[in-house]
């Protein structure tokens, strides 16, 4: 049974078979072409926080393929995750009903073992650990506006958290170096790197405590919130020990033909300011619209 939880659930060829049918599809969305490629087929999806663009990308192009989703919401009315009954009871009934689960989870956890129990198909829509669809969802609209990205270097400041996780791998996975300027304390831990190489040797990492150092020569400058959900209690400090991060139109111009990228939801202020955002540098409506595209692929990929 193929899930996607992490990038590394996949290879560099699977990951250029979903990037080729997400195009295909694209292709024919603009055209006015819908082909319902899954027509019949049921997504369940699980979700422990908040969303917008997960939610209505993967409704809206489950829909758009012929298919339709079951918003569980998180758990209280089906008892996901809850006293109520086993998560592998859960899991092990759940598939018998539905072609595949989304869940978006406070806990890495808690998708592995899922995906374990269940007899379907299961895609990480968030964890505390990755974000696979959102990283998918880049390197796409990356190579649609740069061409082949082999060589090229994306530069990501900020804490590295879920979303960089998951950028370093599918960078390693398509010969982009990955470069990332962050604060001491919010690194990637080096055991954690050296792991990463022996699974990707293509991988090519950058570690800066400069971020005009990160960012030149990059093809893209990337950020993400300083202080993720469930982390709010650290904001405060948070605040304090990125200020040296933030994403301004001065750190901008050190890589004037790069593009800007966000995953959003943004914390305009914080690590990116209103001038950025709004730039002509900036392309994160375009992101945003590729997550849906590229969540059609990875489903029309996992269900054949």
């Amino acid at each position: 049974m193929q899930h996607l939880i992490s990038i590394i659930d996949l290879t560099p060829a699977q990951v250029q078979q979903i990037f080729s049918l997400t195009l295909k599809i694209k292709n024919q969305f603009q055209g006015n072409v819908r082909e319902p490629l899954l027509q019949g087929r049921v997504l369940a999806m699980l979700f422990e926080k908040p969303s917008l663009r997960t939610r209505v990308s993967f409704e809206s192009g489950m829909i758009q393929l012929g298919g339709g989703s079951l918003f569980l919401g998180d758990g209280d009315d089906v008892g996901f995750n809850r006293d109520r009954e086993s998560l592998a009871d859960f899991g092990r009934v759940l598939s018998q009903f539905v072609d595949a689960v989304v869940v978006r989870s406070k806990s890495h956890k808690t998708v592995t073992d899922l995906a374990r129990y269940c007899d379907c198909s299961v895609i990480n829509g968030l964890t505390d650990h990755d974000h696979p669809c959102q990283a998918l969802a880049d390197l796409l609209t990356l190579q649609e506006l740069v061409g082949d990205l082999k060589g090229k270097k994306l530069a990501y400041v900020g804490d590295a958290n879920n979303v960089a996780r998951s950028l370093m791998e599918l960078c390693a996975f398509m010969d982009v170096t990955f470069a990332i300027a962050a604060p001491q304390g919010y690194r990637f831990d080096e055991h954690e790197i050296q792991e990463l190489k022996k699974l990707c040797p293509n991988l090519r990492y950058e570690l800066h405590d400069d971020p005009v150092q990160a960012v030149k020569g990059a093809m893209a400058v990337y950020t993400d919130v300083w202080t993720s959900m469930g982390q709010e209690a650290e904001t405060a400090k948070r605040l304090k020990d990125f200020a040296d991060y933030q994403v301004n139109t001065n750190l901008m111009s050190h890589a004037p033909d790069a593009y800007f990228m966000h995953c959003l939801p943004a914390h305009r202020g914080e690590e990116v300011t209103n001038e950025v955002m709004d730039s002509k540098q900036s392309i994160v409506v375009k992101q945003a619209g590729n997550r849906m595209h590229v969540q059609k692929g990875v489903l029309a990929w996992l269900l054949k």
